[in-house]
């Protein structure tokens, strides 16, 4: 809790973060939680999603709370050259500086890849944005409704559900996030060999485009093939959570073993030995033949009814959950998925748990997220500056210290 060492696995690495709303804040802040000491340089103004409704207080929504722990604030006009100068005498002893923000933008700041690198060399710097450089489409503006539309997701709901539509979260940013923090996790391990440190580019675009197509690729994987793309288990029209006489569950048969099983359960011993249920080819190109029986089945018992079937058969299955059940729900409790904390400013708030555990070097939750700029002035003096350089950038309004 509040005032713990850092005790995960990246305890001792200091990360600039440049970056804001959420693919770079959610990579960051798990970078936090397993140890690093992570410096968030934000503007003048602040990360758009302090002001996000729900809040407290100002400068501090829920949002920007649930992604920005275990990381003190550094605002700073950057355009500003003696802030400039503040940030690249920071950048020397730094470990990992990532930014989301348009390579161009950065390189006209002096604050490329190339300008570090001269400063650093061990520097890992990491670009997380919307497209690659090296295409036609670099440079764009991006977020995450425009990337799920991009990438395929958008047309996959289409094809399933018959209309256009976007997931229900920020998965575009968030699954960014994680490469971001996987690429940055092994560009470390590659410089533990070398001893030097190296760029990395993380788009948007291009990574959800990979998290995509290893089910969806399909016949367009052969060149030779039919082109036809899309992974019909996913995409079957029965293929959501059943209705049952008083709710929904969600089901999944899987194996052959699974679906013998469950199909004798129902009463359709007549087909629970078919070669179509049995093969596991004839299977696949029959499952959406599969659901429709699910789905006119499951309305006949009661949820609880069903999952103690699921249960006794040992066939895959889980209530339908909102938010308010998961606060609630035995295991998430009996793990401490939902800690209470002591922010330093917003008093007992509920954190959303980090999932990964380590046996020897756990994560920690030592910081609640930052106001804008509490942490200027510190900052900046281990950054080696002067006390007098520090009060003149303060002063000219180049650097902000919250109060």
């Amino acid at each position: 809790m509040a005032g713990e060492a850092a005790t995960g696995p990246l305890a001792g690495i200091r990360v600039l973060d440049l970056t804001s709303v959420l693919l770079g804040p959610y990579a960051t802040q798990i970078m936090g939680d397993m140890g690093a000491d992570v410096i968030k340089v934000e503007s003048l103004e602040g990360d758009v999603t302090r002001n996000v409704t729900p809040f407290r207080n100002p400068g501090m929504g829920t949002v920007f709370l649930n992604v920005n722990r275990n990381k003190r604030s550094l605002s700073m006009d950057l355009k500003n050259t003696g802030a400039r100068d503040a940030l690249l005498k920071l950048a020397q002893s730094a470990d990992v500086f990532v930014s989301s923000v348009r390579p161009a933008a950065m390189r006209r700041l002096g604050l490329g890849y190339e300008d570090l690198k001269t400063i650093n060399p061990k520097l890992i710097y990491c670009g997380a944005y919307g497209f690659s450089e090296q295409g036609p489409y670099a440079g764009r503006p991006a977020y995450d409704d425009i990337i799920q539309a991009a990438c395929g997701l958008v047309d996959y709901h289409d094809r399933a559900d018959g209309a256009p539509a976007y997931s229900r979260t920020v998965i575009a940013d968030k699954v960014t996030g994680l490469m971001c923090l996987s690429a940055i996790s092994m560009a470390l391990v590659a410089r533990e060999r070398s001893g030097i440190g190296q760029f990395v580019e993380v788009p948007m675009f291009e990574s959800l485009v990979a998290f995509l197509h290893p089910e969806h690729l399909q016949g367009a994987t052969f060149p030779d093939g039919d082109g036809k793309t899309g992974y019909d288990r996913v995409l079957a029209p029965h293929r959501k959570p059943y209705r049952t006489r008083d709710g929904h569950v969600a089901l999944l048969p899987y194996t052959a073993r699974q679906w013998g099983d469950y199909l004798r359960a129902i009463g359709r011993e007549d087909i629970a030995t078919a070669n179509w249920v049995t093969d596991a080819a004839e299977r696949s190109r029959n499952i959406a033949k599969l659901y429709q029986i699910v789905a006119e089945a499951t309305p006949a018992r009661t949820s609880a009814e069903w999952l103690a079937l699921f249960a006794e058969i040992d066939v895959p299955a889980m209530p339908v959950m909102g938010t308010e059940d998961l606060l609630q729900d035995p295991h998430l409790d009996e793990i401490g998925f939902w800690p209470l904390f002591k922010h330093q400013s917003e008093g007992e708030i509920r954190l959303v748990g980090q999932p990964i555990r380590y046996g020897s070097t756990p994560a920690s939750y030592r910081l609640g997220a930052p106001r804008l700029g509490e942490h200027s002035r510190e900052i900046l003096i281990e950054g080696g500056l002067a006390a007098p350089d520090i009060d003149a950038l303060l002063s000219a309004g180049a650097v902000f210290q919250a109060s």
